[in-house]
């Protein structure tokens, strides 16, 4: 494999968010204060986290977005352009601020978090119909991933530009919101964590032997699905067989902010480098472990060396 994916490249369609992350022993209760122990300020929002992981791994990313004509917006821009992601696509709204993340972290290293959209849903389906398929007659991406922190009419956008255009689309329900199913229909795979599972199918999915079943019912209304299931790795299917691939254990579980895109961008790049999925959900999984053993989303994503993914002679191996 090349220092690409080697298939023109991968588009993401998403948010960008300034991450506040504060650092608190446990959840307040209701009427309660807590005292943190610390607050940083860092990059985030799943589309950028995403776009951040695949260059992470070498990819060759164009992200597309909104952000604030703000500090934030700019730092944002900044950080991409550094990772080394095409974010010529990334338009700056003149009013409006950039969108936000307050993340709170435990000291067991769960988290929860309150995003306020701003900008992100000032990007317009007219848009991005244009831009994702000018990105793939000008470079050749054959692979679309989008999330589910924009509008809903965003996610339609970039799923039938992409699906017309002949690239494959690959779709985030993260956080859940309802998709038609003619839309769920183009994915491969759809990515989803148990509780967007549950929302998808009405029932709880929790663990690995119910994700497996969710994986039985899903991979029946799209091209292929993945379910993660946190510590127990991720559970997948296509047309043909199901599986589960197990999350080795971490040295320390840190802070899991931003895990599930780690694990979206590995995915991403070795299904855009021709892999089958069990390969790529394979190192989803090592990517996503690494990425809790640090704190916040961006600055914890692994290269290809850090998941196994590069030969001592500094080559991208293509085998798992």
């Amino acid at each position: 494999m090349s220092n690409g994916p080697g298939t023109g490249g991968i588009i993401v369609v998403g948010s960008a968010n300034q991450d506040y992350i504060v650092r608190v022993p446990v959840p307040a209760g209701p009427g309660e204060t807590v005292l943190a122990s610390g607050l940083l300020q860092q990059p985030g929002g799943k589309g950028a986290n995403q776009a951040v992981a695949m260059a992470r791994m070498r990819a060759d990313v164009s992200f597309v977005g909104s952000v604030g004509d703000d500090a934030d917006g700019a730092q944002l821009i900044r950080e991409l352009r550094s990772e080394g992601v095409d974010a010529t696509n990334v338009e700056i709204i003149s009013r409006g601020r950039t969108g936000l993340a307050l993340v709170l972290v435990y000291d067991s290293g769960e988290n929860s978090i309150t995003v306020v959209p701003g900008t992100n849903f000032a990007l317009t389906a007219e848009r991005v119909t244009r831009t994702v398929g000018r990105i793939i007659a000008e470079t050749g991406a054959a692979t679309m991933v989008a999330q589910a922190e924009v509008l809903p009419e965003i996610i339609t956008a970039a799923i039938t530009a992409a699906a017309g255009a002949g690239a494959r689309v690959i779709l985030n329900l993260a956080p859940y919101q309802p998709v038609a199913p003619e839309l769920l229909a183009q994915c491969d795979p759809l990515v989803v964590n148990e509780a967007e599972a549950s929302g998808l199918l009405g029932w709880e999915v929790r663990g690995a032997a119910a994700a497996l079943r969710a994986v039985e019912d899903l991979r029946h209304r799209t091209r292929s699905v993945v379910v993660t299931v946190g510590a127990e790795g991720a559970c997948w299917g296509d047309a043909d067989r199901v599986g589960h691939v197990p999350a080795p254990v971490p040295s320390a579980v840190v802070d899991t902010t931003g895990a599930g895109d780690a694990f979206v961008g590995a995915l991403a790049v070795r299904l855009a480098a021709g892999t089958g999925l069990e390969d790529a959900v394979t190192f989803g999984v090592r990517a996503g472990t690494f990425a809790v053993q640090s704190p916040g989303a961006q600055s914890s994503y692994p290269s290809p060396a850090d998941i196994g993914l590069e030969s001592a002679e500094g080559q991208v191996v293509t085998g798992a």
